[in-house]
């Protein structure tokens, strides 16, 4: 394992993304072995140690991987909060669904843009809060709950997309009204 990880820091400081992924790629044979060389790297003070962390982490996968990742939705740098929610997007783990909701007001709109769409991929199980959001977030929260409910097109967010046609946030409209309309509610069909 410390082969691996002196191969990664050298990529890393060489600014050799390439030879950082192919060191972050051999993971899958290390698994939770290498979490304490992860759990280091995500203390460093430098930005790109934290981020590649974030991305090994998500090839390890496992439990404890995961609530490295959800630990790391609170990263000071918006790139590396990025990085986690993309990998948690990539893994769907329900326990991330939350932690995921509350990014939807983020202080970097791309990174509550990628939550919304992270949020977009858990179906079912991120139904509920993105309502709750929908009705009691903040704007920019709201507007996310509403994007992902949009690409979810869930019926049982109707009745809360419906109320959204009212919010004082036309960003909040916009996608509510999409959302409305993938799902054929308020259509009329009649016959000529």
């Amino acid at each position: 394992m410390d082969e691996w990880l002196s191969d990664l820091l050298a990529a890393i400081a060489a600014g050799d993304d390439r030879q950082a992924e192919e060191a972050v790629e051999r993971l899958d044979r290390l698994g939770d072995a290498a979490l304490p060389a992860l759990q280091a790297l995500l203390s460093s003070a430098e930005r790109e140690h934290r981020w590649w962390a974030v991305r090994a982490l998500a090839v390890v996968g496992t439990a404890e991987a995961v609530a490295a990742l959800i630990a790391v939705l609170g990263d000071p740098d918006p790139d590396v909060r990025a990085c986690a929610v993309v990998a948690l997007a990539e893994l769907r783990p329900a326990e991330a669904v939350e932690p995921l909701v509350v990014r939807l007001d983020d202080p970097s709109a791309y990174v509550a843009r990628l939550a919304a769409d992270a949020l977009a991929q858990f179906g079912d199980a991120a139904v509920e809060p993105l309502i709750r959001t929908l009705r009691e977030g903040g704007v920019a929260a709201r507007a996310g709950a509403a994007r992902a409910l949009r690409a979810l097109q869930s019926p049982q967010a109707i009745p809360a997309l419906c109320a959204a046609l009212d919010d004082p946030s036309a960003v909040v409209t916009a996608y509510a009204e999409e959302a409305l309309e993938r799902m054929g509610v308020g259509l009329v069909f009649f016959s000529p």
